[in-house]
């Protein structure tokens, strides 16, 4: 695998790589979303799987659904009446876990730190359901 630089930003191809690595990231900047992937990790799941597991409504459940599958991190097959969803690949699955394990860390270095207050976008839909990672 090519490893590309990125010090010079008026590289096409490195600047396309970095959007497409951007846009993975925001794809994942939702609880909700990363609660659907961390629970992925174990099983391919269907929509009322998971709905259960994480304990949020279904349509908020199919809502980010769809936008982990425009960004090509689940693939959903088709099962009867059901689709099953599952991670793209390990990559996704090792990118989450990572993700989680390092905000775990960070949480035990300093429990007083509180976690960022950002606004929710209209491109990342929102619940009152407190989602966590067991440490």
């Amino acid at each position: 695998m090519q490893t590309l630089q990125y010090d010079d930003m008026s590289d096409p191809v490195a600047d396309a790589h970095l959007r497409e690595t951007a846009a993975l990231f925001k794809a994942l900047a939702n609880p909700v979303r990363l609660a659907i992937v961390d629970a992925l990790r174990t099983s391919p799941r269907c929509v009322h799987e998971l709905v259960d597991v994480l304990g949020v409504a279904q349509p908020l459940v199919s809502q980010h659904l769809r936008v982990l599958r425009a960004a090509r991190l689940l693939t959903g097959e088709r099962r009867g009446r059901e689709v099953v969803y599952a991670l793209a690949d390990h990559h996704v699955s090792h990118i989450v876990e990572d993700a989680l394990d390092h905000a775990a860390e960070l949480h035990v270095a300093d429990p007083l730190a509180s976690a960022p207050t950002d606004p929710p976008t209209t491109d990342s839909p929102t619940t009152d359901h407190p989602l966590t990672h067991p440490a």
